[in-house]
């Protein structure tokens, strides 16, 4: 998946659909180090280590409710960890460095899709939610989606 993607052809790698798209389906886009540093579980000494983890957890997620996942992380990808589709999650990193770099990338995933129906975002970053509940998208906190993810790894 090439970095500044439409949030649709995210969905098509992830899917393996050519018409794959949320309209049929819950997709979750995630603020992946909103989610990650919302709880103290030492991430911060090895991020690389943190995002893998997130990815497993929604991994587990979206195969136990048929949801689509999409991860948008900051920074450069890890050599084992790049952009694309990882066993039916979406991993997208921020188009640029530098401050709201992954918010500004949410920002277009969401924008670009017409039909937000079934499009939430998860972050508790409240100036990232007014922009994506300005263009119409729904938002989760960080804290809610973790206790879902739990939920998930508890089955």
């Amino acid at each position: 998946v090439v970095r500044n993607e439409p949030l649709r052809v995210v969905l098509r790698a992830v899917a393996g659909a050519s018409d794959a798209g949320p309209s049929s389906m819950t997709v979750w886009i995630a603020d992946a180090m909103n989610v990650i540093g919302s709880r103290p579980t030492g991430w911060w000494r090895d991020r690389g280590a943190a995002v893998h983890r997130l990815l497993g957890a929604s991994r587990r997620f979206g195969t136990l409710t048929g949801d689509r996942v999409v991860l948008v992380v900051d920074g450069r990808p890890a050599p084992d960890l790049p952009g694309g589709e990882h066993e039916g999650v979406g991993l997208v990193y921020a188009a640029r460095p530098g401050a709201d770099a992954a918010d500004d990338r949410i920002v277009e995933l969401v924008a670009s899709e017409p039909a937000l129906a079934g499009v939430r975002v998860v972050t508790s970053d409240r100036a990232l939610q007014v922009r994506v509940r300005r263009l119409g998208a729904e938002v989760q906190s960080a804290g809610t989606w973790l206790r879902a993810l739990d939920a998930t790894s508890e089955e």
